[in-house]
């Protein structure tokens, strides 16, 4: 019985230490890296989930021999998805990948990364000694350093390497990338090239002959909305040929520093063509002004968020802000089209397509699991671009047969209207000529009356024009005499007072306002010619004030009472002149209460301006003893006195 139990016990024993050895080994083989094996009869493969296994190096210091050690090595995890993502751009990110090469394999192999916004990748491949060379390519690089002229990443196998060797990709990336990772042969990745070159073709073609038609129909009709779409279509083309790389090969292959920024302003400058394009199209500012308003707003934004791009390059990541401006044309399209405005259904559609592509793109950045990931979803918003062209290409060829449609209504009711018009043209001419004939007879009636009085008011005229010539002569000789007359009584009352005891007003008949004395002292001052007081030049030109002269060489300016006895007077010119008349037909023996009370100044101000003229007639006694009449203006000129009221 108890060597029963001990044999029992014994094969228990024996189970359980069976089944830990086979769980052990299970899961050793469950949780390892998965290899991937060449085969000759399968063309190509894309490294996914656990045959990838990544790990983030956030200070970038990591170096190849300290990852070939085991306490690194084992911080490599497995993919979840189905290609990784890098999301954190100061990082750098290790993967690692296994490949079986059997020597029996006929066929030259190479790894191709389709992802070509990565900025540096370094691939460290092993010899046939196991030892690592590493291999440096990516868009920081010029394009001809590439080992194929292809937009692609490639790095062919070498065929002397067999056995399962493991592969480690060392990535740097300023915007969120994918790393799709394939491996095919030679044939396989030549017939592919072609293929997807000539999609290429296809693709860009359409969007040249898209532009092409738009362009023509904006010479031919002048209107704006062609040409915002031409320049839409064009932004996508270049945004699309950024992310594919084809940019990179045949725009600007010398300056990988382009495709850092490149991208980012196209998809900026498509979204403002495309709300531009939305604002003209559907008619918003005229129609539907707080669309209208919305639009530009979003416009603003974008600029805005394109600002602060330029200034940090790795906000042009977050192309999810292009959903924005879509739902802002797509919102205003929807909007119009309930309005009653038909051509704008193919452009809602167009853009539903679009917000289609934008939503793909969105679930592939945050690896949704469910998705087909292929060459559908990898074109899938490529192909919604095309979808949208073609049904906005609809919609504008709707809106050119609606406004063909208005304008045939238009003709038609403008031909009605002409016709309703004859009518009335008829009508009226009919009651005009009944009229006119009615008037004719009139006017005939009295066209023998009208006659009759144009003869006697012929004669009439005659006469009168005898009579006109008459009075003209006499009149001519009574304005002579007038003339004469009038110089006469000025010459008269000019001598009488500059000579006599006159009043202040009838002293002002001669010299009435600032403009007459002006004058008297421009005439007096450059009786003899001018001459400019700085550089003596005889050639001038009216200055700013009244009568003054400007040098036409050294541009010197002299008013009209410089340099006379009335230079800074802070008293009416004509006052001034009055003054300087009485002081001097009184031989200076005049009062300053007098002239206070005759001139209305006050008394200081008269006594300092009459002291002063009485000095310069001191002065000047030998020049004005035999001066006449006109002995008062030799007191004027040449005596630079500065007046000031005390």
């Amino acid at each position: 019985m108890r060597c029963a139990k001990s044999s029992n016990f014994a094969y228990s024993r024996f189970i359980f230490l069976a089944t830990f050895i086979l769980l052990y080994s299970c899961k050793s083989e469950l949780f390892s890296q998965e290899l991937v094996s060449i085969k000759d009869h399968v063309p190509q493969h894309i490294f996914s989930y656990n045959e990838i296994e990544m790990y983030e190096d956030p200070e970038g210091t990591l170096q190849m021999s300290e990852v070939l050690k085991p306490a690194i090595d084992t911080l490599f995890k497995k993919s979840r998805s189905y290609t990784p993502k890098i999301f954190n751009f100061k990082s750098y990110y290790w993967f690692k990948i296994r490949v079986r090469s059997l020597p029996s394999s006929k066929k030259n192999w190479m790894l191709e990364f389709f992802d070509q916004t990565i900025d540096e990748i370094t691939l460290y491949a092993p010899d046939q000694y196991k030892r690592y060379t590493a291999y440096h390519f990516g868009d920081r690089y010029p394009f001809r350093h590439r080992t194929f002229q292809h937009k692609n990443f490639t790095f062919n196998l070498d065929p002397s390497v067999t056995g399962d060797n493991v592969y480690y990709v060392r990535l740097k990336s300023s915007q969120s990338a994918s790393v799709i990772i394939v491996l095919r042969n030679v044939e396989r990745f030549v017939e592919y090239a072609i293929e997807e070159y000539m999609i290429f073709g296809i693709f860009y073609g359409m969007i040249i002959v898209f532009s092409l038609y738009n362009i023509l129909m904006f010479f031919a009709v002048r209107q704006k909305q062609y040409l915002y779409y031409v320049l839409y279509n064009l932004s996508i083309g270049l945004y699309e040929m950024c992310i594919d790389g084809i940019a990179f090969q045949y725009l600007w292959p010398n300056y990988p520093d382009w495709n850092q920024y490149s991208y980012g302003i196209a998809l900026f400058s498509s979204s403002v063509f495309a709300l531009l394009f939305a604002s003209s199209f559907l008619y918003l500012k005229a129609k539907f002004p707080r669309l209208y308003h919305l639009i530009n707003v979003v416009i603003l934004l974008r600029i805005a968020f394109l600002l602060a791009c330029l200034i940090d390059k790795n906000l042009f990541t977050y192309k999810i802000v292009e959903v924005v401006p879509t739902l802002a044309a797509l919102y205003a399209g929807i909007y119009v089209w309930k309005s009653g405005y038909r051509p704008a259904r193919f452009f809602v559609i167009g853009y539903l397509f679009l917000l289609l592509g934008i939503v793909v793109k969105i679930l592939i950045l945050f690896n949704v699991n469910w998705l087909p990931y292929g060459p559908v979803t990898h074109y899938s918003l490529s192909f919604c671009f095309v979808m949208e062209m073609v049904l906005v290409s609809f919609a504008i060829g709707d809106n050119v047969a609606h406004l063909k449609r208005k304008k045939v209504k238009a003709q038609r009711r403008m031909i009605h209207q002409l016709q309703v018009n004859e009518k009335l043209k008829d009508t009226l001419n009919k009651e005009l000529s009944t009229l006119v004939d009615k008037r004719t007879r009139q006017l005939v009636e009295k066209a023998s009356i009208i006659e009759q009085q144009n003869a006697e008011l012929s004669d009439a005229n005659a006469l009168l024009e005898k009579q006109s010539a008459e009075i003209s002569r006499i009149n001519g000789l009574l304005q002579q005499d007038n003339q004469n007359l009038h110089v006469n009584i000025e010459k008269v009352t000019r001598a009488r007072v500059m000579s006599q005891d006159v009043d202040f007003s009838e002293f002002s008949e001669i010299y009435p306002d600032r403009e007459t004395c002006f004058k008297f002292l421009s005439d007096l001052k450059w009786a003899e010619g001018y001459s400019c007081k700085k550089c003596g030049n005889t050639n001038y030109l009216h200055g700013q004030l009244p009568y003054s002269r400007r040098c036409t060489k050294c541009r010197y300016e002299e008013s009209v009472i410089a340099n006379t006895i009335f230079q800074n007077s802070r008293i009416p010119i004509n006052k001034a002149f009055y003054m300087l008349f009485l002081v001097y037909s009184t031989k200076g023996k005049i009062s300053s209460h007098k002239l206070s009370e005759i001139l209305e100044i006050r008394q200081s101000t008269c006594w300092s301006y009459s002291s002063r003229m009485k000095k310069v007639m001191e002065d000047r006694k030998k020049d004005i003893k035999n001066a006449g009449d006109r002995g008062w203006s030799k007191l004027v000129l040449d005596y630079p006195i500065i007046f000031s009221e005390k």
